[in-house]
C-alpha cells in the first residue's frame, strides 16, 4: 500500500495548486502581454483558453497523479511502462526551471528590500536594473536567499510545509493585490487604463495575440511541469477533482486580472497610455513600474507592498517546482525528504549561477543568440513543456484511452463536461499545443514576432 502524504483538506490542495499556478507568470508576464496585445482583447482570449484547453490538461495531470499516487516518472510508468519517458520530460522541466526562476525571484527580493529601506528613488534611476543584474555577486546572493526560503517550506513536507504556507501566502496575496489595485484605480488618468484592460478592441486582433494568450495560459497554469501530477498524488480520493480544478483556474485567472488592474492603470496614469510604455515587455515590472511608483506619494510603501506580493507569488510557484523535483528524487532514488530537498536546493543554487552571470560577466556566451537565462527559458517553456503536453494528450487520447482518466475523475465528481473533455484531449488540445511549439520556435529564431 502506498503511504504517500496527503493534503489534510481540499482547501489546502486548491490553495497549494493555485499557488503553483499563481506566480511570476501572473504578476509579471500577464500584465505586460495584456498591455502589448490590446488589453481587454487579450484578457478575453486568455480566459477562453483557461476554461477549455487549460481545464482539460490540468484535469488529466491531477487525475494521473491521484490515480497512481506517484511522482511523474512513476505515474506514467504505472499506466504504461513504455511511456515513462513522458514523466522524465515533465520532471526535467521542473528541475530546469527552478534555478533560473530563482534568479528572477532573487531580483524580486532585492527590489522589495530596496523599497523597504527607502530606496524607491534609486530603483527609478536609469540603469539601476541593468547594473544590478549584471553584477557578479549580489544577484547570486539574493537568488540563494530565494532558494533557501523555498527549501525551508518544502523541507517541512506536504501538510506542515506546503499546505500551511499556501493557506497563509495565498489569502495575503489576494488582499495585497486588491489593495494595490484599488490604489492604482485612484490615480489621475487611471480609468483610461481600466477601460483599455477591460474592453476588447477587436480591431487589434492578431494571430500573435492568440498565440501569446495560449502560451501565457500554458505557462501560468503550471502545466507539463510535473507539478500538477505531484500535487494530484497528494489529493484524497474523496475530493471532488472537477470542482477543485475549477477553483484553481478561478484563483489563477483572478490573480492575473488583479495584476493587470495593479499595473496597467498605473502605467496609463504615468504615461498617458503611450505605446512605448505599454510595449515595455519584460522590463515593465523592474524598469517601468519603479518609475511609476517614484511619482506617487508614499512610493516606498506602495512599491514595497507590490514587490512583497510579487515575492509571495514567486515563492508559491517555486515551492511547487521544488516539491515536484524533491518528490521525484524521493520516489526514484528512495532517499529521505530531507536528503532530497538538500540535493535539489544545492543544485538549484549552483545551476542558477550561469543564468545570473549570463546577464553580466558571461554575457558574451550565447547559444542561438540567447543569454543563458533566456536559453533555459526557451528550452523548458518553448520546447520541453509543449512536447510533454502533446505526448500526454496522445498518451491519454490514443494509448491508455480517455476512459482511464474519466473513470478516475468520476469516482469523486459528476464530471458534467466529460464529452467536451474527450474532444479537447483527443483533437483540439494537440492542435493548440503544436501551434504553441511551432510559434515559440519560430519566434526564438526571429522568424515571427510575439
Amino acid at each position: 500500500m502506498n503511504n504517500r502524504s496527503e493534503f489534510s483538506s481540499k482547501l489546502g490542495f486548491v490553495l497549494a495548486a493555485a499557488g503553483s499556478a499563481v506566480g511570476l507568470g501572473n504578476i509579471w508576464r500577464f500584465p505586460y502581454l495584456a498591455a502589448k496585445y490590446g488589453g481587454g482583447l487579450f484578457v478575453l482570449i486568455y480566459i477562453l483558453f483557461v476554461v477549455t484547453f487549460g481545464f482539460t490538461v490540468m484535469m488529466v495531470e491531477i487525475a494521473i497523479g491521484r490515480k497512481t499516487k506517484l511522482s511523474p516518472i512513476g505515474a506514467y510508468r504505472a499506466l504504461n511502462k513504455k511511456f515513462g519517458f513522458i514523466g522524465i520530460i515533465a520532471s526535467l522541466v521542473a528541475y530546469l526551471i527552478l534555478p533560473y526562476y530563482s534568479v528572477i525571484g532573487g531580483w524580486v527580493i532585492k527590489y522589495f528590500v530596496t523599497f523597504l529601506t527607502g530606496g524607491a528613488a534609486a530603483t527609478a534611476e536609469d540603469g539601476f536594473f541593468v547594473n544590478f543584474i549584471s553584477a557578479p555577486i549580489q544577484p547570486i546572493f539574493w537568488q540563494s536567499i530565494f532558494v533557501l526560503l523555498t527549501f525551508a517550506v518544502v523541507l517541512r513536507g506536504v501538510k506542515d510545509g506546503i499546505e500551511k504556507a499556501s493557506k497563509i501566502l495565498m489569502p495575503v496575496l489576494v488582499v495585497l493585490s486588491l489593495g494595490v489595485a484599488f490604489y492604482s484605480f485612484s490615480l489621475p488618468g487611471a480609468m483610461e487604463g481600466v477601460k483599455y484592460f477591460l474592453i476588447p478592441d477587436f480591431s487589434r486582433f492578431s494571430i500573435q495575440a492568440v498565440l501569446a494568450a495560449l502560451g501565457q495560459m500554458f505557462y501560468s497554469l503550471s502545466l507539463a511541469m510535473g507539478v500538477m501530477i505531484t500535487y494530484g498524488s497528494y489529493l484524497s480520493k474523496n475530493d471532488d477533482l472537477e470542482k477543485s480544478v475549477k477553483q484553481i483556474e478561478f484563483f489563477d485567472a483572478g490573480i492575473a486580472i488583479l495584476a493587470g488592474f495593479m499595473v496597467i492603470p498605473a502605467v496609463f496614469a504615468f504615461s498617458g497610455g503611450n505605446e512605448e510604455a505599454l510595449n515595455a515587455g519584460p522590463g515593465l515590472m523592474f524598469v517601468t513600474l519603479p518609475k511609476v511608483f517614484n511619482t506617487m506619494g508614499m512610493s516606498s510603501v506602495i512599491g514595497g507592498v507590490f514587490f512583497l506580493l510579487v515575492l509571495f507569488a514567486a515563492l508559491t510557484s517555486a515551492i511547487s517546482l521544488m516539491e515536484a523535483a524533491v518528490s521525484t528524487v524521493c520516489d526514484q532514488f528512495k532517499l529521505s525528504r530531507t536528503k532530497s530537498a538538500v540535493i535539489i536546493a544545492i543544485t538549484s543554487i549552483v545551476l542558477g549561477i550561469p543564468s545570473s552571470l549570463g546577464n553580466g560577466i558571461w554575457s558574451g556566451f550565447k547559444v542561438l543568440n540567447m543569454a543563458f537565462l533566456d536559453l533555459m527559458d526557451f528550452i523548458t517553456n518553448a520546447v520541453f513543456m509543449p512536447v510533454g503536453a502533446l505526448l500526454t494528450c496522445i498518451f491519454v487520447g490514443y494509448v491508455i484511452g480517455t476512459k482511464v482518466i474519466t473513470d478516475e475523475i468520476k469516482s469523486s465528481s459528476a464530471f458534467k463536461r466529460e464529452k467536451v473533455f474527450t474532444v479537447m484531449i483527443k483533437y483540439i488540445a494537440p492542435i493548440c499545443i503544436i501551434a504553441i511549439l511551432i510559434s515559440s520556435i519560430l519566434s526564438a529564431f526571429g522568424l515571427i514576432v510575439l
